[in-house]
């Protein structure tokens, strides 16, 4: 197999992932330790995140080879050395990871972001932290829905008990006479 067929594969399996993915994080992990490194896949890992380290150009072929919305990342995000990070369950879980780590060892750095084919830089990673997960907005979502369901039948079963402890009442009385 030729060099120019090898990056053909990567590019293909680079492709595939960022077509499959909600959420896609183009981060730079240098000055990170071995350690470090190891510990930040650890928690990637954990939550069901993939993590990819490879060349800028094969990263923007990919990119390229995707075509449509995912093409945005701008030329000047592929700098350095590169990983690719894709959250195919929760679009926003990588980002928090990726803040948790950067806040405490300050990297890696996170030089954009494609969350729902919506572009977003690297110095907006405290705000794409802080939206909520697709599970978060389900729950919000029920529980509003919930809310005035749970309301009338608070409501029935106070009109119940209201006539219930009427009739006892009246049943005292009835009984005392």
């Amino acid at each position: 197999m030729s060099a120019q067929e090898k990056k053909q594969v990567v590019i293909d399996a680079l492709a595939e992932k960022i077509s499959k993915a909600n959420g896609v994080y183009l981060v730079g992990f240098e000055k990170m330790s071995v350690a470090e490194t190891i510990d930040f896949r650890r928690k990637l890992k954990a939550k069901n995140i993939e993590y990819v380290v490879a060349k800028n150009t094969l990263i923007r072929r990919a990119f390229d080879q995707v075509g449509g919305e995912q093409t945005i990342i701008p030329k000047q995000d592929y700098f350095g050395q590169s990983g690719l990070i894709f959250g195919y369950d929760d679009a926003v879980a990588p980002a928090k990871i990726i803040k948790e780590s950067f806040d405490k060892l300050e990297r890696p750095v996170l030089k954009a972001a494609l969350i729902e084919n919506q572009y977003f830089n690297g110095s907006q990673i405290k705000e794409v932290a802080a939206l909520p997960s697709r599970a978060e907005l389900v729950a919000a979502i029920l529980g509003s829905l919930n809310a005035p369901i749970s309301g009338i039948v608070g409501a029935i079963n106070a009109t119940i008990r209201d006539l219930v402890s009427v009739i006892d009442e009246a049943t005292k009385k009835n009984n005392a006479a």
